[in-house]
């Protein structure tokens, strides 16, 4: 099985502490999804509740032509402030493992997302990498760094 690598990188103009209690709050992941994939928390969180290591969150997600499939992820290591990992424990991945670091900078955070990921049924699955998921993921990290600058704000035009 073919393991694929994507990184991205953004900076926002807030401070550590600001970014951590946004991005390690699994409600807020609808946020920054693409509405088209109607991304849905089904586990019984509630705002406020923290991410911690062995954390199960569920889902309901729509990746493709508006088919519904249930995620589940395991929230596998935390360092607070620093870093958070999700991997995948049943979904559309054969595997999905998923770094968020954190790191503070003058003027703000810079957020570097590691994810490696691999999917079923050989080579079709290559196939299909190419064709649609790697530009599909790509286009979900994207619109995620877009609404990311509108809740937050632009790094380049703060001066920093």
């Amino acid at each position: 099985m073919k393991a694929y690598h994507l990184n991205f990188s953004q900076r926002i103009p807030i401070s550590l502490e600001e970014a951590w209690d946004f991005f390690s709050s699994p409600l807020n992941l609808a946020k920054i999804t693409p509405k088209e994939m109607a991304f849905t928390v089904t586990s019984a969180l509630q705002p406020g509740d923290k991410m911690y290591p062995g954390m199960i969150i569920t889902y309901k997600v729509s990746p493709v032509a508006g088919i519904k499939l249930n995620w589940m992820t395991e929230i596998t290591q935390v360092e607070e402030h620093k870093y958070f990992i999700d991997e995948q424990r049943f979904g559309p991945y054969k595997f999905w493992h998923h770094q968020h670091h954190f790191r503070e900078i003058p003027g703000g955070v810079e957020m570097n997302d590691i994810l490696t990921y691999g999917l079923p049924m050989g080579i079709l699955g290559n196939i299909a990498n190419s064709v649609f998921v790697a530009a599909k993921l790509q286009k979900i990290f994207n619109f995620r760094k877009q609404k990311v600058t509108e809740l937050f704000g632009d790094y380049t035009s703060t001066g920093a």
